[in-house]
């Protein structure tokens, strides 16, 4: 009898430290840190940052549910944005992922690459307009990409 309560309080000794540890790490706060390209160059400066738990949670919802492709990527030109999922105030050491993003030239839907891994996805038109939306605060369609062609044989 002595035995089985000993068990009992060690499993329930153990569960109680098992949950305060899990729980710490899920309550972790976590932020986004966005930066903008400047210029034509490779060249980015802080933009945002997104603090909002849920939030944040979409994000990280849109871009694992997503069929990344292992390519290793060139694109024509330095992303358009960039941003990496960071933990506030922590003690946990976790490398970040630098997502860069390029919006397409039709302004309906986002591209992502992860450099680090060979990793490339073009969202939907649904989450290109969800992410670019909490990763700027803009709206994707409202991206002015056009490029005013000038008649060279023009006199004005």
């Amino acid at each position: 009898m002595k035995f089985l309560k000993l068990i009992l309080v060690l499993v329930t000794m153990f569960l109680f430290i098992v949950t305060g540890c899990v729980n710490g790490i899920t309550n972790e706060e976590q932020r986004i840190v966005v930066q903008k390209r400047v210029g034509e160059e490779n060249k980015y400066e802080d933009f945002k940052e997104v603090n909002d738990k849920v939030i944040v949670q979409k994000v990280k919802k849109i871009v694992e549910d997503v069929d990344w492709e292992n390519a290793k990527v060139s694109m024509e030109r330095p992303a358009d944005y960039r941003f990496a999922f960071q933990y506030k105030n922590s003690s946990i050491e976790a490398k970040a992922v630098l997502y860069e993003l390029w919006i397409s030239p039709n302004n309906d839907k986002v591209e992502l690459v992860i450099n680090a891994q060979s990793k490339y996805v073009q969202l939907n038109e649904k989450d290109s307009a969800v992410l670019f939306g909490i990763v700027t605060g803009g709206k994707l369609s409202d991206v002015n990409t056009s490029i005013i062609l000038v008649d060279v044989n023009s006199n004005r």
